[in-house]
């Protein structure tokens, strides 16, 4: 399996923006969101990018090479302390 260059968390409009704009530099970009449909969305709406998709944290973080560069394109909240500390 490939590894990332560069994770991605939020699949919202920003989110999906950034991780296609890494990807348009020549980067892989691993994305992952709570809800896998938005993640879904992202990979069938952009076939052939170099995007790796993630349904669970653990594989999410897993899929990205060390060190890992996480950006977090998550509202800003209960939900973002915990994405962090499923992160950690």
């Amino acid at each position: 399996m490939t590894k990332a260059n560069f994770g991605v968390v939020g699949m919202a409009v920003m989110g999906r923006n950034l991780a296609l704009n890494v990807e348009s530099r020549g980067y892989t970009v691993a994305i992952y969101n709570r809800s896998a449909n938005k993640t879904e969305d992202v990979v069938a709406s952009n076939p052939g990018k170099n995007l790796v998709p993630s349904y669970d944290v653990e594989s999410f973080v897993a899929s990205i090479e060390k060190p890992r560069r996480i950006m977090l394109m998550v509202q800003a909240g209960p939900g973002t302390d915990a994405t962090i500390q499923a992160l950690l």
